[in-house]
């Protein structure tokens, strides 16, 4: 141990400095809220782009023939054609009639705006969750074949996109992620948002 001046120096058995400990990790809060602005606004257009798809006939998912402004059905096809899971009569029942219609597109544009604009991400989310779960049942990922025998083509029977879906609204209504990058901010002050926390 080296001895100067008859003080014990801080240094080491051999004349070595200890380490300096690495400084404690901090989560970037800008990074953090471009990150959740970034996610926001992907997950919004999602729905957004089905409803815009499923009225104009865009060529994707809605051939023109098919699109909603020219009286094709955005339920018909994909309720009509559910053929596993314990729902599947229900679905049926509900495929192209005019309130499964409106409701499933109402709900994709105000899914849609909300999440890109971000505002009302609480009523978004329950909204959201509602929808993606009835769309989890109609493709029942838990089913590994069809009524018909063929493989159902799911790759997880738990967690699929739709659980994905709902996780992130969920994480952006909890994050308040509307704030950056949207209209969250400017939301959460009006009147009627301050007085019912569950609008926010």
């Amino acid at each position: 141990m080296t001895i100067t001046q008859g003080h014990t120096s801080p240094a080491g058995a051999h004349g070595q400095q200890p380490p300096t400990p690495p400084p404690a990790a901090e989560a970037p809060p800008r990074a953090a809220a471009i990150t959740l602005a970034a996610l926001r606004i992907g997950v919004g257009f999602v729905f957004l782009w089905a409803f815009l798809d499923k009225t104009f006939g865009l060529g994707y998912a809605t051939g023109t023939a098919k699109a909603w402004v020219q009286g094709g059905s955005p339920t018909k096809g994909f309720l009509g054609s559910v053929d596993v899971g314990p729902l599947q009569s229900m679905f049926h029942t509900w495929a192209g009639t005019w309130w499964a219609d409106w409701l499933f597109m109402l709900a994709m544009l105000g899914i849609g705006l909300a999440v890109v604009i971000g505002i009302a991400l609480r009523p978004a989310a329950v909204a959201g969750t509602i929808v993606l779960a009835l769309m989890w049942f109609a493709e029942f990922p838990l089913a590994q074949h069809a009524a018909d025998g063929t493989a159902s083509g799911s790759t997880n029977p738990f967690v699929d996109y739709h659980v994905v879906y709902i996780l992130a609204l969920i994480t952006l209504a909890a994050t308040q992620a509307g704030r950056f990058w949207g209209l969250g901010g400017w939301w959460s002050g009006l009147p009627f948002v301050r007085d019912h926390r569950w609008a926010v």
